[in-house]
């Protein structure tokens, strides 16, 4: 038995984990860089690959699923139920994004004289092949695999669908245990429940995001983020919170209608400016399986159209926001505003001294959005210099992620099998990942390691 570390080690995105198990090659994981340049770095044929079991939605875990299908992968995909809904429209998205991306780059390439054609990865034809590989499981089922393995999906608190997953791996008389976290969420998040725990492993990969910081404390976040909307306001601005499409949006338009009502707000209007946003949160509805019961309420309020939220979906619809100059909070994507429209607003807004950009999410290195954090003074956004003169907040307490200590809290009570329970730190940025990985070590006694890119272990 083995693992190959494929991606999401030393690096947020990109995570993906080679499993051989006697005759059987498993892949945890088929995540895309937030840059969207890679393809999986494997050294054989994808129709090897058996199974896929993925943890959730999410591009940087799921983003090259359509890429393995075009070139021969023939397996089966496990996830939750919740997950298989939303990765359809996060790879359909991802593909369109990939075609214009295509498209402009070609033409970059001809305008310099070069005669060349730059091709997407993946086509929105390839995606909806996916759907014929999917196998949807339920939370805290055991499934068998192959007669030597056994896996089981339980409920990481991420996002709607996320899942921790539980792998059994027996060769001849050895049955080895081998947990994948996921993304661990906070506990009370506002929607989806808390994370379950896991009694026992042998190997256990854990996720660092934030394992070098504590969250601040949720109410003193949205205090923050009252005080931050309602000066914009006065000062005749418009707020903009880029926001990933799955799992942080949601989480947004509850609270924020949570305050319209409690009055915290003064005059505003909220739009919602992503098409799959829109998708996302008509899936989030379905699966009150995933929802704690004040979310459930929540979602049929929204299905009735009761609440003070507008969803655009057409540019055209999206550009009229633009002539708002005072009262609006625009969520828009990507979260890390690589792409999405939440550029376009970027370019109407962020030269404006009465204007706020709020981040409610992770910044990866490299991105625009940790450029703005950074504080860049000026940004090249869609061809054109811009001032950054806005105002720029970080309210880290919105985040899907446990931080620190909520994953130290999650790893402790996992008990070992009888040999010394083995931890492999990733899904972090490298600084982040080999600081957390000296938490674990130091606090918990417990053998610890930040793999490296290839990297493999035998157990």
């Amino acid at each position: 038995m083995k693992i190959e570390f494929i991606g999401g080690v030393r690096q947020v995105t990109g995570s993906c984990y080679y499993l051989e198990i006697n005759s059987k090659r498993l892949l945890i994981e088929c995540g895309m860089t937030h840059n969207n340049d890679d393809k999986l770095a494997i050294n054989f044929d994808f129709s090897e690959i058996d199974f896929i079991l993925l943890s959730h939605a999410h591009i940087d875990h799921s983003g090259l699923i359509p890429y393995l299908i075009k070139k021969g992968f023939k397996g089966k995909i496990h996830c939750t139920h919740a997950t298989a809904e939303l990765l359809m429209i996060m790879l359909k998205d991802s593909a369109y994004l990939q075609k214009k991306d295509a498209e402009w780059l070609t033409k970059k390439e001809q305008r310099a004289g070069r005669d060349v054609i730059i091709e997407p990865l993946y086509s929105i034809d390839d995606v909806s092949k996916v759907s014929n590989y999917l196998y949807p499981v339920s939370y805290n089922t055991i499934i068998t695999l192959t007669e030597d393995i056994k896996t089981r999906f339980i409920d990481a608190g991420h996002i709607l669908g996320s899942a921790s997953i539980e792998l059994w791996c027996r060769e001849g008389n050895l049955e080895k245990k081998i947990v994948f976290s996921g993304d661990i969420g906070k506990k009370n998040n506002p929607l989806v429940k808390d994370p379950q725990n896991v009694d026992s492993a042998d190997v256990v990969l854990i996720e660092s995001t934030y394992g070098n910081r504590l969250h601040r404390n949720k109410q003193e976040s949205i205090d923050e983020l009252v005080d931050v909307i309602n000066n914009t306001i006065k000062n005749n601005g418009n707020v903009l919170i880029p926001s990933f499409a799955i799992g942080r949006t949601q989480d947004l338009i509850f609270v924020l209608h949570k305050l319209s009502l409690q009055g915290r707000l003064i005059k505003h209007r909220i739009f919602i400016d992503s098409p799959l946003a829109k998708e996302a949160t008509l899936i989030y509805s379905r699966h009150k399986e995933c929802l704690d019961e004040e979310a459930i309420i929540f979602f049929e309020n929204l299905k009735r159209h009761t609440l003070n939220i507008t969803f655009t979906e057409s540019p055209e619809e999206s550009q009229k926001i633009n002539e708002i100059t005072s009262g609006a909070i625009i969520i828009a994507g990507s979260g890390m505003c690589e792409g999405g429209r939440i550029r376009h607003h970027f370019k109407h807004n962020i030269w404006r001294k009465q204007c706020s950009i709020v981040f409610v999410g992770f910044q990866a290195t490299g991105t625009l959005g940790r450029r703005i954090i950074d504080g860049a003074k000026n940004l090249k956004i869609l061809g054109e210099e811009i001032a950054v003169r806005s105002s720029v907040h970080t309210i880290g307490g919105f985040s899907a992620h446990a931080d620190r200590d909520e994953l130290l809290d999650w790893l402790k009570v996992i008990k070992n099998r009888g040999n010394p329970l083995k931890v492999c730190v990733v899904h972090g940025e490298e600084e982040t990942s080999l600081k957390f990985c000296n938490f674990i070590k130091d606090g918990l006694k417990i053998d610890a390691t930040v793999p490296k890119q290839h990297e493999v272990i035998s157990f």
